[in-house]
């Protein structure tokens, strides 16, 4: 893998879920442990309740609701704080990612948070984890209206960031939100994570510099003027 130009970038953004903490939380939760508890409150047939879950997930995919626990609570009719609060011991950092974050403090980059996830989620993924004191600010795009994936997202963010896009690195799991970056934040330096969820395989690489866990990027060299 080829070096990434430290000297030349003092912004760093980071995605949470797969990126930072491992998705298996997120993965088991919504696709296991919500449909089931949602089938026991509603006294349904567990796999006819893991259909319309599913089937009503997909209509949202892609919306800011479809990350909105708001959203879901409203829709199913069902304490989703509480839900997460039943399985939040399996939220945990992926391997290499405290590494990662520290090395860039020592480095002097700049370091923001940029998740899709809900503040309810990203508060509660805060407290289990104590991220917040690994960067100068943790920002959701619930407070930006739009999810990554929406030129509105990075037109919004850049505005309230003011980063240079040539001297900012974005890493992400997701190749749709580093296309997103890409095309709409103008962001020059994208990593893409192959391997999000602990308890699941490791992904092809697509077309952006690939890395399994984010300690693969080190060393981190300070930026130069």
């Amino acid at each position: 893998m080829t070096p990434l130009p430290w000297s030349r970038i003092d912004t760093v953004l980071l995605d949470m879920d797969g990126t930072l903490l491992d998705l298996h939380f997120d993965n088991h939760f919504w696709l296991e442990h919500l449909p089931r508890r949602y089938a026991e409150l509603k006294g349904l047939d567990p796999e006819q309740a893991r259909s319309d879950v599913l089937a009503r997930y997909r209509a949202a995919e892609g919306t800011l609701a479809w990350y909105c626990i708001d959203h879901w609570g409203q829709e199913l009719g069902l304490d989703v704080p509480e839900l997460k609060r039943e399985v939040d011991h399996l939220i945990r950092f992926l391997p290499g990612a405290l590494d990662f974050l520290d090395a860039l403090r020592a480095a002097g980059k700049r370091v923001v948070l940029a998740t899709n996830a809900h503040p309810y989620s990203l508060a509660l993924k805060a407290e289990k984890t104590g991220l917040g004191g690994h960067f100068d600010e943790l920002l959701s795009s619930h407070d930006f209206g739009a999810p990554k994936e929406h030129p509105a997202f990075w037109s919004a963010f850049h505005e309230r960031l003011g980063y240079d896009p040539a001297r900012t690195l974005f890493a992400d799991d997701s190749l749709k939100i580093l296309r997103a970056a890409r095309d709409y934040g103008h962001i020059t330096h994208l990593v893409s994570v192959l391997h999000p969820d602990s308890s699941q395989g490791v992904r092809p690489s697509g077309e952006f510099l690939a890395v399994r866990h984010l300690d693969e990027l080190l060393p981190v060299l300070p930026s130069s003027e």
